[in-house]
């Protein structure tokens, strides 16, 4: 079967338990909730996991998630590019809470991590603010306010981010090498 190119909330969730459902959020951001049954393989680690990710798309349907449905519009059109049909979730993780529908929260989860949109707002804020004050001191560094302006405003007309490209390289938003071996193992195994 052929899965459809979206699911809205409520179409995945009466499917959710027959899905490979892939999360390429960071794992930070996985950590905080996630669709039940959800493997996670962020968007940087899509191509190393192409074979697993065909594996799994030969025996089901695979449905990618991400917080709103941008990372995983990406991930579905490098996967198109491999041949390897998948869905993604209309609106993401939030749209999936909006319609009432719970995430699951690992127990073991130490600390409850920031979704990357927290941490590129305050980010750009910090930088914003640091180019205003330090402008106090010479009016060049109010270009480090421009820059990030200019940033957020390119990043909203091509749907992409450099800041969150950037902030997904920190320690905290990276997965172990065994988490990612974990999850490679598991989809050859479905």
């Amino acid at each position: 079967m052929t899965t459809p190119h979206t699911f809205s909330a409520h179409q995945a969730h009466a499917r959710v338990h027959e899905l490979t459902v892939l999360d390429v959020r960071t794992p930070g951001e996985y950590a905080a909730g996630h669709l039940p049954g959800a493997l996670n393989i962020p968007l940087d680690r899509i191509s190393r996991a192409l074979p697993a990710i065909r594996h799994a798309a030969d025996r089901g349907d695979v449905l990618v998630v991400c917080a709103s449905g941008a990372r995983s519009d990406s991930a579905c059109r490098t996967l198109a590019e491999h041949g390897i049909v998948t869905a993604t979730l209309t609106g993401g993780t939030g749209a999936w809470t909006a319609v009432g529908h719970d995430l699951h929260r690992p127990e073991q989860a130490s600390r409850t991590a920031w979704g990357m949109e927290r941490q590129i707002r305050l980010t750009a804020g910090a930088l914003v603010l640091a180019g205003l004050g330090l402008g106090l001191i010479h009016p060049a560094f109010q270009l480090i306010s421009a820059a990030v302006a200019g940033g957020l405003a390119y990043s909203a007309l091509t749907n992409t981010c450099g800041m969150a490209a950037v902030l997904a390289r920190l320690p905290h938003n990276r997965p172990q090498p065994g988490d990612i071996n974990a999850t490679l193992a598991s989809l050859l195994n479905r």
